[in-house]
């Protein structure tokens, strides 16, 4: 009974929010702090409005760039370190796995002004590939991590089989492991895109204009001339966030078992 109420109150607590959030989007500007519950009348001018602004347009368009590169990036480098690490046996593994751990755990707000420097003399700021660098250097652990714990679960005798028929490591590896743990690299990657697309700090470092900068820190400076448009500003909220959460929510299990396969 105790488990059913703290699952019920901690369902509680993630849904109402969403739901107001969807709800208050949906009411006309003059509704927003009426303290009714319900709408007289249900609006999509608010989206409309949003959609239309040239401010959320282009960090849109960014934020997809960013996130999908990222993903891509850290899926085709983390795959071959976590083969090695969960495959293979060599002395230095569990130092390896100590040293990512301590890498992903590190605050990225004490790298800010070191990394703003070095996009600064390499010429990155306010680049997609600006941000998409600082971006691997912090999900790649986590990516390998997560795919390390693939690469353990699965049988030896997979790799022994196909080794041999003659296979060499890279083709066991390319024909016989790669597809077993298409799972865990869907999984993978879907943590490190939403993890790209929900980062502020990052990008509110390194990009100063709408083209380069991403849905989180356009959000933020989502206002009017003399006030702030808060119905903008909760629709383009639910424009940000409902992609990302029916994305979670219908790759739940997946998401769940590599967050707890290692």
């Amino acid at each position: 009974m105790k488990r059913w109420a703290l699952a019920f109150a901690t369902l509680f607590g993630i849904v109402v929010p969403i739901a107001w959030l969807i709800l208050a989007s949906l009411r006309p500007e003059a509704e927003l702090f009426d303290g009714r519950v319900l709408p007289s009348a249900i609006t999509f001018q608010h989206y409309a409005e949003v959609l239309s602004r040239r401010e959320l347009r282009g960090p849109l368009s960014s934020s997809l760039w960013v996130a999908s590169i990222t993903a891509i990036s850290c899926l085709a480098l983390g795959t071959s370190a976590a083969y090695a690490l969960g495959r293979l046996r060599f002395s230095a593994r569990k130092n390896v796995l100590a040293l990512l751990l301590a890498v992903s755990l590190f605050p990225p707000v004490a790298l800010v002004s070191p990394l703003f420097l070095l996009l600064r003399d390499a010429g990155l700021l306010n680049t997609t590939l600006g941000l998409v660098l600082p971006y691997v250097s912090f999900a790649l652990p986590l990516t390998v991590w997560l795919l390390t714990g693939f690469f353990r679960e699965l049988p030896s005798s997979l790799e022994d089989a196909a080794r041999l028929d003659g296979a060499s490591r890279w083709q066991a590896f390319r024909w016989v492991l790669l597809p077993a743990v298409m799972p865990g690299l869907a999984a993978a990657g879907i943590v490190t895109f939403v993890f790209c697309w929900n980062e502020l700090l990052l990008a509110s470092a390194f990009t100063f204009t709408p083209e380069h900068q991403t849905l989180p820190v356009a959000l933020t400076l989502l206002r009017g001339r003399h006030q702030v448009p808060w119905g903008q500003v909760l629709a383009a909220s639910v424009v940000t966030t409902l992609p990302v959460v029916v994305l979670v929510v219908a790759l739940e299990r997946r998401i769940t078992r590599a967050l707890t396969g290692g």
